[in-house]
């Protein structure tokens, strides 16, 4: 298993566009990815979910992930969430 934590660094939180982005990337690989704040977690490939964590602007949010692409999953999420989501805002 391998996690990060990311904190939140977007003016809205994490609202519809970029969680639908993350949901996005997160897909493409194989293993789980969750997400947690200090109360809930959510599966990072479904939007709803994401957006059900209701993380606003400098949240701390730690991702878990856990499976067959894990090393190339945590990279390229921990990258995808530092870069600010694809340039969403």
């Amino acid at each position: 298993m391998k996690k990060f934590t990311y904190k939140v660094a977007l003016e809205n939180g994490l609202h519809a566009r970029p969680a639908g982005a993350l949901a996005t990337e997160a897909r493409k690989f194989k293993s789980s990815v969750k997400v947690k704040t200090a109360e809930k977690e959510a599966d990072a490939k479904r939007l709803l979910s994401l957006m059900s964590l209701g993380a606003t602007n400098a949240a701390e949010l730690e991702f878990e992930i856990e499976g067959e692409d894990e090393d190339f999953a945590y990279n390229a999420l921990k990258s995808f969430c530092e870069g600010g989501f694809g340039g969403i805002r």
